[in-house]
């Protein structure tokens, strides 16, 4: 399977889309260069597919990526995810996200959009 470097090393990309796709299930939209919203996109989808299971084992390896943290006192990614977006999202095949053009940063002209949840509240 290809995917893109993003002009890092393996261990700062994977950091990076771990960030990435934890803001995403937090926030459920976020503003970030196209590149990296397409590989964010990929892994934020199965992520989703593996919490609409609920079991325990796909509880452990969404752990196993997704970022412990809490936004103001609110639930972690992991309990929104499983406790929120699953049940949202559970009659959907897939397709949980889209991407949004916003055109070109000003600094350096990188292509810019948001990546957000559909459906989001």
């Amino acid at each position: 399977m290809a995917y893109q470097k993003l002009g890092r090393n393996s261990s700062a990309r994977k950091a990076l889309l771990r960030d990435l796709v934890t803001d995403l299930f937090l926030y459920e939209r976020i503003e970030t260069t196209e590149a990296k919203a397409k590989e964010a996109r990929s892994i934020a989808e199965k992520l989703i597919t593996l919490s609409k299971r609920g079991d325990l084992h796909a509880r452990r390896q969404v752990a196993a990526y997704v970022r412990r943290e809490t936004v103001d006192g609110e639930k972690d990614a992991i309990q929104k995810l499983f406790a929120d977006l699953a049940p949202r999202y559970a009659d959907r095949p897939g397709g949980y996200t889209r991407i949004l053009k916003l055109g070109a940063r000003r600094g350096d002209a990188a292509p810019m959009v948001y990546l957000e949840l559909v459906d989001r509240a």
